[in-house]
């Protein structure tokens, strides 16, 4: 049921015939469409809609209305969007922030201060600290936390409340990363789809050239590791090396390296996993990892939630997961 409430956080009641959808950390925004017949003034901006006991939702912060189609389509930020909008930066004389502390305590003095009261970090205990850990220079407040938890094993939770008679608020907490693949072995007949692709014969040498001449010419060497990061080292030798020469005679000196990281990227070999995740029947969450083993070709791979797209059309809901680095499942 979507929940319609007002800048001061208090409930006006469920929203009933929309459509919604809600990206909650690819665009990291929602849409929410309802019949001209059926809009009420209080679904305006700064308006909050949600799900209760769930992160589907958002402060209304755009609204587009179509005569045509016959329906006003309200559209925001998710709340994963908020914390992607705020910026971790270095206190006054020094390089980088730095934080130590229990996981909980060190996320409250980060996020409540930008909330103005709406987004409430958990007092619970979680017994897992850090120990001045440095945050890149100038990252997201989003991409910030999710990489201190992940240090740690840890994921963000997110989740709207509302006490009796009390205005709504995000409830943040950090929570341990579940493993699913650990339990799952896929076969014929497990009912899931499923596909492995496991690619190992891409190129891991790649010869950059850029401006100049003949001796005078930028020559930029680029090695894929052993764990698949990209260096200036070489790994593989021999029989194992595969070499192609990228020409790049357009891109600035200082630039260079990034265009051509990208490209060896989509020419390296890689791993390929896709699950109809839905069918797991399990309550799986951003950052919780899913996988198997095949037990044909014996073949395991495990790749972490990225992203769920969360879609109540019809009053029917569905979820649509995304994988680390790959297209929509």
């Amino acid at each position: 049921m979507v929940i319609l409430a007002n800048s001061d956080l208090r409930e006006l009641g469920a929203v009933r015939d929309v459509n919604l959808t809600v990206d909650l950390n690819g665009n990291r925004d929602f849409s929410l469409q309802i019949a001209r017949s059926y809009w009420r003034p209080e679904l305006t901006f700064s308006s909050l809609i949600y799900i209760l006991g769930t992160e589907y939702g958002g402060i209304i912060g755009e609204v587009l209305t179509d005569t045509a189609l016959d329906y006003v389509e309200l559209k925001g930020l998710s709340w994963r969007g908020r914390l992607a909008k705020k910026i971790i930066q270095p206190p006054g004389g020094a390089d980088y922030m730095t934080v130590s502390g229990e996981l909980h305590s060190v996320m409250k003095s980060l996020i409540e201060p930008e909330f103005d009261g709406l987004f409430v970090v958990s007092q619970e205990d979680t017994g897992v600290t850090v120990s001045n850990y440095q945050f890149d220079r100038y990252c997201t407040l989003l991409d910030g936390l999710n990489k201190m938890l992940k240090s740690k094993w840890y994921r963000l939770k997110l989740s709207f409340r509302r006490e009796q008679n009390e205005p709504g608020y995000l409830y943040i907490e950090a929570v341990p990363i579940v493993d699913y693949s650990n339990r799952i072995e896929l076969s014929r007949d497990c009912q899931l789809n499923y596909t492995m692709d496991d690619k190992r014969d891409g190129v891991n040498h790649l010869i950059v050239t850029g401006k100049g001449e003949l001796q005078d010419r930028n020559i930029l060497h680029l090695y894929v590791q052993e764990n698949g990061e990209i260096g200036t080292e070489r790994y593989y030798t021999g029989l194992q090396e595969i070499t192609e020469v990228y020409e790049n005679t357009s891109t600035e000196t200082e630039e260079l390296m990034t265009a051509s990281v990208e490209r060896l990227q989509s020419l390296m070999g890689k791993k390929t996993f896709k699950m109809d995740i839905a069918k797991l029947g399990l309550d799986v969450c951003i950052g919780d990892i899913v996988g198997g083993r095949d037990y044909l070709t014996g073949m395991y791979m495990a790749k972490p939630v990225e992203n769920i797209t969360y879609e109540l059309i019809n009053d029917e809901e569905s979820k649509t997961y995304k994988l680390e680095g790959d297209s929509e499942t």
